[in-house]
């Protein structure tokens, strides 16, 4: 066999990283691990891409798979319906806070978000506001890398190629406390103020032309910045005053990520509009999802109107067997509770590294955490970008691999290394996961 990438083109990947060196290649999970073809154990540090949180090796999401392969394989949600999106979609919107009870299906979460976007520009059409077309959202965001998504989502880095972008995307702050000292010690007033930036930023746009506020209930990139107190709140104000959607982009923070099945759940706000993907199956099968309020369908279920949208493999008959599958271990296994019982240890085994010289900042919710390196821990001065690729590349991601432990190593943003793994691990893979940090951040800092 040849180099895997003579033919296979690697996501998000420096294809000359492997011109002459093996692509790390993972053949078998099981629990909280994984094991590549040269037979190491790794543990998985981030459930795959925070997608399989139910874990490894759960043969009865094959079978589910197979039995359903075997008597529908395949139909689309055009015009007609199969039992097991009908069931899906009923579960979810069982388990969806409020009255978010309608489930348009997606095969993944940038398809979800874009549907949310054409959704709100849709209904506000059909309601009589057709100017309402732009959205808000976060600096340093991500929430997808199709053309609707990209032009929602706040890296630069990834957007360039792709210019000009869908019109209508709005950045206001994110809420990385670590980075706002202006505001000292008070998260209250700094959630007030981010808030805020997202009511000033409709005020400049014009709210007439505002449609959605695109928010992740813990924003991922960037390094896991959890909401301050009241923050949630006062968006949801905001949104209401100046009549724009909020969506919960929940394509990580859904399905236990956060201790509940929905972040939104977590921080007591009511969206509009769920996006969801990832581990609604736990990744044995693609699946994602848009889930609106009634209000949303209200003015499509009338006459010869309809949502002109749609796609092939969107609750596609395999996947939905297997989420409802995922689901039936959710309940059974109390994933959910398990992470809300396990979370302090998990922070606590995380938090012994704030002794490391290189830790600034340790910083998450639930099952989802992010630790942010520096190069002055007094006056929290962080590495420029040189600094950032020998550190990150030229250092940890090969020695973290090496050591065990696969998890992100990422600088879209400040350096930060990420953390997320299956919502079946505990105390031995938290000890686990601070033992092979801490030798590999000492080792790193010695190299700095």
């Amino acid at each position: 066999m040849g180099n895997p990438t003579d033919h296979l083109w690697l996501h998000f990947t420096r294809m000359s990283s492997y011109r002459d060196a093996p692509v790390p290649t993972i053949v078998r999970g099981d629990g909280a691990y994984v094991w590549d073809s040269e037979g190491r154990r790794l543990l998985d540090g981030l459930a795959g891409l925070f997608v399989v949180n139910a874990g490894h090796g759960r043969t009865e999401l094959a079978e589910a798979a197979a039995k359903q392969a075997s008597e529908l394989a395949y139909f689309p949600l055009w015009s007609y319906a199969h039992p097991t999106a009908i069931e899906l979609a009923e579960r979810i919107a069982a388990l969806a806070p409020g009255d978010l009870n309608r489930v348009f299906f997606t095969t993944g979460g940038s398809e979800a978000v874009e549907s949310a976007w054409k959704l709100a520009r849709a209904y506000f059409k059909r309601i009589g506001k057709p100017t309402k077309h732009k959205v808000v959202s976060r600096d340093i965001a991500y929430h997808g890398t199709t053309m609707g998504a990209l032009a929602i989502t706040g890296l630069p880095g990834i957007k360039a190629d792709f210019e000009p972008l869908v019109p209508g995307g709005i950045k206001v702050p994110n809420t990385n406390f670590y980075r706002a000292p202006e505001h000292g010690d008070d998260p209250v007033a700094f959630g007030r103020w981010a808030a805020d930036e997202i009511g000033r930023a409709i005020e400049r746009e014009g709210p007439e032309t505002v449609a959605a506020v695109f928010l992740e209930p813990v924003q991922n990139a960037g390094g896991c910045f959890p909401p301050p107190p009241g923050y949630f709140e006062r968006v949801r104000e905001i949104c209401d005053a100046y009549d724009v959607l909020l969506v919960s982009d929940e394509v990580i923070c859904s399905w236990g990520r956060l201790g509940e099945y929905f972040g939104a759940q977590r921080y007591g706000y009511q969206p509009d509009i769920i996006t969801t993907a990832k581990a609604l199956t736990s990744g044995y099968s693609p699946l994602g999802a848009m889930i609106a309020s009634d209000r949303l369908i209200e003015p499509f279920l009338h006459g010869t109107e309809s949502f002109g949208h749609g796609i092939t493999f969107g609750g596609h008959p395999v996947s939905c067997a297997v989420a409802l599958a995922n689901l039936e271990i959710f309940a059974r296994e109390e994933l959910t509770g398990r992470v809300r019982t396990n979370e302090s240890a998990f922070r606590g085994s995380l938090e012994k590294l704030y002794d490391l010289p290189i830790v600034g900042d340790i910083r998450g919710d639930g099952y989802f955490y992010g630790i942010e390196l520096v190069k002055d821990k007094a006056t929290r001065e962080s590495f420029d970008d040189a600094e950032s690729e020998r550190l990150l590349r030229g250092f940890l991601s090969g020695a973290l691999f090496a050591a065990g432990l696969y998890c992100r190593a990422d600088d879209r943003g400040d350096p930060v290394i990420q953390l997320a793994p299956p919502l079946i691990a505990g105390q031995a893979e938290f000890d686990e996961i601070e033992q092979i940090l801490r030798a590999v951040l000492s080792e790193a800092w010695q190299r700095l």
